[in-house]
């Protein structure tokens, strides 16, 4: 068995929950037995911060990070800070 730690956060908010699962488990797994709230919504999931798939395997003591969409364009962001706006 090994033990995970799948977590979602917001800026006021942070779901986390650890699971165990059988050995050879992967990401996809871990995001189903931790079943979070707003999980479904999250295009992307990381790894100890790096991108990772789902049928990425995992070990013991690894923290998913789901991933939220982001809610405005970086390169966006910089333009309209860059005139000052």
């Amino acid at each position: 068995m090994i033990e995970v730690e799948v977590l979602l956060a917001w800026p006021q908010r942070l779901l986390s929950r650890r699971v165990q699962l059988e050995e050879g488990a992967t990401v996809a797994d871990a995001i189903a037995a931790a079943a979070l709230e707003g999980s479904a919504d999250c295009p992307a999931v990381a790894v100890h911060g790096l991108l990772a798939r789902p049928q990425q395997a995992l070990l013991d003591g690894d923290r998913i990070e789901l991933l939220r969409p982001l809610l405005a364009d970086p390169k966006d962001n910089r333009r309209r800070r860059a005139h000052g706006g």
